[in-house]
């Protein structure tokens, strides 16, 4: 940090297992990445290429040369991941990943509906390939998951090899573990974490008040994801109590 201040909380560094900033570039430019990492690198552990982007950026080994320069692992969203599964394609997105040396995978079914036993099998292959995040939820706001359907998914696909489940909201944080509203299910999350632990689950949470939430309930080492890349040092600052909204989380009473 650039100068002493005593009472911020105890921030794990880099490389750390649980604390993860998940960031979701859209569309950045060459340039604007190289900008992105060199104000938030040292806060940034993964960086997702959203949904199915990574098909159309232009100069895509060249970007993601760029973040692995920096040290920052890329993977490609979990709609990507779908699209190929969908077309019978699995062959083809095991070599592309391959071929563009990403070693993350994420597997999904937010967007179509895949036998659950059949996921849990795709996670058990992809985890010889690369590290699994495995996206838990659907991108259907009118599909409703009961909490302990939500538990049952998650430790069964943690069971089969995944590193860490994400708790679905998309980009805009209004579905999953959302109301439309954009207001936290809290119910849903804490039963979810009666049974699930905590730095185990990279919680979506594209919004403020969203992350404000898990900063209170969980603390400044909570796993947070889809956040936008010009979010990231208001995050770093709001997870260590530097933001009005946490500003007293950590002070002696």
């Amino acid at each position: 940090m650039n100068f002493n201040l005593t009472q911020i909380p105890d921030r794990l560094t880099k490389p750390r297992y649980k604390g993860l900033t998940m960031v979701m570039d859209k569309g950045l430019s060459i340039n604007e990445a190289k900008n992105f990492l060199a104000v938030a690198s040292p806060h940034v552990d993964i960086v997702k290429f959203g949904f199915g982007t990574a098909f159309v950026t232009p100069n895509l080994r060249e970007k993601i040369e760029v973040y692995k320069n920096a040290g920052m692992p890329v993977y490609f969203g979990g709609t990507l991941f779908e699209a190929f599964l969908i077309r019978n394609q699995m062959d083809d997105y095991v070599a592309m990943i391959k071929d563009y040396g990403v070693e993350y995978v994420e597997v999904s079914d937010g967007s179509i509906t895949i036998p659950h036993a059949e996921k849990c099998g795709y996670i058990e292959k992809m985890t010889k390939h690369a590290t699994v995040l495995s996206e838990v939820g659907s991108k259907d706001a009118a599909h409703i998951m009961p909490p302990y359907k939500w538990i049952e998914l998650m430790r069964a696909e943690l069971e089969a090899g995944a590193s860490y489940v994400i708790a679905e909201a998309r980009e805009a944080g209004n579905v999953g573990i959302y109301r439309g509203s954009g207001e936290v299910r809290e119910g849903l999350v804490q039963e979810i974490l009666t049974q699930i632990p905590e730095e185990k689950i990279i919680w979506e949470a594209p919004q403020k008040a969203q992350q404000l939430y898990f900063l209170e309930l969980i603390g400044c080492n909570v796993n947070l994801g889809n956040i936008a890349p010009n979010e990231v040092i208001a995050l770093e600052a709001m997870r260590i109590g530097l933001r009005g909204d946490t500003f007293y989380l950590y002070l002696d009473k």
